[in-house]
């Protein structure tokens, strides 16, 4: 499967101009042949949190309905990074998953804040998993700072996710770590990692980018640089299972003990 990860840099508070920019990129991935493109982290809004009263869509219906009509027009599998979704209740942070006939198959909402970055100020936690089905395949959704929690990726992994998405809004000054856990990621589960982050800047923060696409061996497939621009990399799914028989980490577990 060829996925392009689009490495937005998103304009500060403004939907209307991301939305235009999310648009041009999915354009671009269609055009390159892609047959799945990944969005980053709150692409709509970025991290302008103390105005989401303003500028969160309400229960994601602007971003669902986007989405999918990109899904349809170009036959593509979106992995919509995530947006700020106003659920009546609070507002969540919340990746939707459209596939190429333009079907909602997935939400996600990210389990663990950010408390470096105020997100617990602002956002409210998510629940459920980000197990989906793509292609035939099962996969599963994780957004930025849950790729400090091995465990979560080990659940997803265990309930049968072989390739793990991460939208993001990194920032530059710890990058290292963006890269390493990425890599620890996909060796220990012996799982495609495609991670999606944004470029640019805000009031306070500089961002990243370097996303990427880690192979279940733990080998970089391809990675962006520091500034706006569309990545693509191929996934060879029948690679996982030759890399999980080389090392069968899984039949080794002992549960009992952990």
């Amino acid at each position: 499967m060829k996925i392009a990860c689009l490495q937005m840099d998103i304009t500060f508070g403004d939907p209307e101009a991301n939305y235009d920019q999310a648009a041009d990129f999915l354009k671009k991935a269609s055009d390159a042949g892609c047959e799945l493109a990944v969005l980053p982290e709150l692409w709509t809004t970025g991290y302008d949190l103390t105005r989401l009263d303003e500028i969160a869509d309400h229960r994601a219906e602007r971003a669902k309905a986007f989405l999918t009509e990109m899904a349809k027009q170009y036959n593509m599998h979106i992995v919509g990074g995530s947006v700020a979704n106003d659920t009546g209740d609070g507002v969540k942070n919340t990746m939707i998953v459209v596939d190429k006939t333009g079907a909602i198959v997935h939400e996600y909402s990210k389990l663990h804040l950010f408390r470096l970055m105020n997100e617990e100020k602002y956002l409210i936690d998510g629940d459920g998993d980000g197990l989906f089905e793509l292609a035939g395949e099962t996969m599963a959704g994780f957004i930025c700072y849950d790729i400090r929690f091995p465990e979560w990726f080990r659940k997803q992994v265990l309930n049968g996710a072989r390739v793990l998405f991460v939208p993001a809004e990194w920032p530059l000054a710890r990058v290292d770590h963006w890269r390493t856990l990425l890599m620890a990621r996909a060796i220990e589960n012996q799982a495609y990692v495609v991670a999606c982050n944004r470029s640019g800047s805000d009031p306070d923060n500089q961002f990243a980018g370097h996303s990427i696409i880690v192979g279940p061996w733990g080998e970089v497939i391809a990675e962006a640089g520091e500034n706006e621009e569309m990545l693509i990399g191929d996934v060879d799914f029948d690679a996982i299972d030759e890399i999980r028989s080389r090392i069968p980490v899984f039949e080794d577990r002992r549960e009992s003990f952990y």
